[in-house]
């Protein structure tokens, strides 16, 4: 699924994946659960990391 996107993916694509608002995507960058960077203001999410945060959810259920 995730194979469609990028390798580095932006705040848009993972709301868009997680069917969440960009400022939701914000507070699970700024708490740590997703993993990403900062490039400026910009933050990028290795696609990766985001699968890391899928699996480590769906485990938690």
């Amino acid at each position: 699924m995730l194979n469609q996107y990028p390798d580095i993916m932006s705040v848009w694509d993972v709301s868009e994946v997680l069917c969440i608002g960009k400022n939701r995507v914000y507070e699970l960058l700024e708490k740590g659960a997703i993993k990403g960077f900062r490039i400026g203001r910009v933050w990028k999410i290795p696609r990766d990391a985001l699968q890391d945060y899928i699996l480590t959810q769906s485990r938690l259920k």
